[in-house]
């Protein structure tokens, strides 16, 4: 019943952003947080017709539907961009990977540990949570006619390749963190994390140079039909996290590593079928998550952190990325517009959800730290929801005070022209 009536809403919601189509994008609101509002409306605070446990309290069904969920977003993204533009935006991820992403998970422990008060090792789990900059949420700031009229091809190729990479990479430091908090020690964690990284870069390797020539194969004898080649990247993806959970790596990373080794194998006419993948995912697979989490809000935990709590959420979403970016500027080769768009653009989201409940199924369960980590997800999703639009605007009109020439003259080709 719960979960039909989530498919219910999902499916209508989904119709109407179908119906609305890129208008939608002109205006301040994103795809989940539709869900969001649309499971709070129809969760236990309001109508009650999805009667479901606060996160606080039963979080076992959130680590799996975010991991399928990142699974197919993070192959998006590999496959968005030519290969060729991907090998040109190594330098900036890289720094934003190695330099923004460990400095990120510190601030926000930071914070975490001066407004509520935790110990150190709450601190470093909502720390290392809501470090990595969510593929699912920033799809909606990068892609549609609108993003790619404003903004310039390679900030939305670095934000988007950023948030695909970091996810994955983002496990170190959660098994630094659950080292913190108690059961690993050092040396487990570090072994682990490299048993985690080293073994997903091999399996994304392997299966996605075999994907694509196995792809190349059946288009050259022709037996490949055009309708599923569409839907063979999302299988793919999913045969990987499959393969990473049985074997114990860090699936999400390779499910990337999948895609980007894929790309590389497969890049030709026949790729261009998989990109409308990418806007059908983030725009409509993303809704009945959404709708689940806004059900399950933990409105009372929530009451408990009290103005801590806010201003967590206010201080993270402020603090957490911006100064990086703008203090990172020179190295990332970025104007003082670009940088700032960045910088505030570093959503938080599905992937600090996943990691949220990775942590509790390592540790079980901390009712500060899903508190207070849900409410920092939930204010990204409104704040950053709202403010794509006028952020597009803003920059526009920043960059042409500049005198630079206008972002794309034909939306939507440049990024993945071969």
């Amino acid at each position: 019943m719960k979960t039909d009536l989530v498919l219910l809403a999902g499916g209508l919601v989904a119709l109407g952003v179908a119906a609305l189509s890129e208008r939608l994008r002109r205006f301040p609101v994103s795809e989940p947080l539709l869900g969001l509002l649309a499971g709070i409306v129809l969760g236990p605070s309001v109508a009650g017709l999805l009667d479901v446990r606060p996160l606080t309290e039963d979080h076992t069904w959130l680590h799996t539907a975010t991991r399928i969920l990142l699974a197919i977003s993070v192959m998006a993204v590999a496959l968005r961009y030519p290969l060729g533009a991907v090998r040109s935006r190594i330098r900036p991820v890289l720094i934003l990977l190695a330099v923004a992403l460990p400095l990120m998970a510190l601030i926000t422990a930071g914070l975490s540990a001066w407004l509520l008060g935790v110990g150190l090792g709450s601190a470093a789990l909502l720390g290392a949570a809501l470090c990595p900059t969510d593929p699912v949420l920033a799809s909606s700031v990068v892609t549609g006619s609108p993003a790619e009229r404003d903004l310039p091809a390679r900030d939305r190729q670095v934000l988007s390749l950023e948030s695909g990479a970091n996810d994955g990479l983002a496990l170190p430091l959660v098994l630094v963190a659950i080292a913190i908090a108690g059961p690993l020690t050092g040396a487990e964690a570090a072994l682990e994390s490299l048993w985690q990284v080293a073994g997903a870069v091999v399996v994304g390797l392997v299966t996605g140079w075999l994907g694509g020539r196995a792809l190349r194969a059946g288009e050259e004898h022709g037996s490949t039909d055009p309708g599923p080649l569409a839907l063979f990247t999302a299988v793919l993806a999913l045969t990987v996290l499959g393969l990473s959970g049985l074997i114990h790596v860090d699936g999400v990373l390779a499910v990337f590593v999948c895609g980007l080794a894929f790309n590389g194998v497969s890049t030709g006419s026949e790729r261009t079928s998989d990109v409308p993948i990418d806007e059908a995912v983030n725009r409509f697979l993303v809704l009945p998550l959404f709708i689940g989490i806004g059900a399950a809000l933990p409105w009372a935990a929530w009451a408990d952190l009290g103005w801590r709590g806010l201003l967590l959420a206010g201080a993270v979403l402020l603090l957490r990325r911006l100064p990086i970016l703008v203090a990172l500027r020179r190295p990332l080769r970025l104007g003082w517009p670009d940088a700032f768009h960045l910088g505030w653009f570093g959503p938080i989201g599905v992937s600090a959800l996943f990691y949220l409940a990775l942590e509790a199924k390592r540790l079980g369960a901390d009712p500060t730290v899903l508190a207070a980590g849900s409410l920092v997800v939930v204010a990204s999703v409104v704040v950053h929801g709202v403010t794509a639009a006028p952020g597009r605007a803003a920059y526009r009109a920043a960059t042409r005070h500049e005198g630079r020439p206008a972002a794309a003259a034909a939306p939507g080709h440049n990024d993945r022209r071969g």
